[in-house]
């Protein structure tokens, strides 16, 4: 099952349900028993939010490779939080904004794969290159999941 990401930037992710000491019935030895997969919402902020964005990227290219951050990518992807942070009605406006959208992409898949403390240092980053207040690492963590969304979008 997919990771399923919905437009208010939450997450629904597979999870394997619990086993319990009565579960194990060893059956036929050579016939593998899948578990059935319950599923989990995940909103961000909370634990495992960055990660699970980081493989739900993966999965919209799963031979893309690993993520690589150049300083004119970060400086973009910086710019392109910022605006949708101080405007969150015009991620498609400030994503066709980027002169490489696809340097951004990288460097912003690089900040989730860091995961909370990558989250963190990112949003100092921001706050510090481009002014105003620091944003709590949730929503640059949701700011990243809208912008990848629409920079996969518009390459499409």
């Amino acid at each position: 099952m997919d990771i399923i990401r919905h437009d208010d930037g939450s997450l629904t992710v597979p999870v394997a349900p619990e086993r319990h000491s009565g579960d194990d019935d060893p059956g036929d030895p050579g016939d593998p028993v899948e578990p059935d997969l319950d599923t989990k919402l995940l909103r961000p902020g909370e634990g495992g939010y960055p990660e699970a964005l980081a493989e739900w990227d993966l999965q919209q290219d799963p031979s893309r490779g690993e993520a690589v951050s150049t300083a004119s990518g970060r400086k973009q992807a910086m710019a392109v939080v910022h605006a949708v942070a101080d405007d969150p009605e015009h991620v498609s406006e400030a994503v066709e904004a980027l002169e490489d959208s696809d340097a951004s992409a990288e460097a912003l898949r690089h900040v989730l794969v860091g995961g909370t403390p990558s989250l963190q240092a990112f949003a100092s980053e921001v706050a510090e290159a481009e002014g105003g207040d620091e944003l709590p690492h949730h929503t640059t963590s949701r700011i990243i999941g809208e912008v990848l969304a629409e920079i996969d979008k518009q390459s499409e």
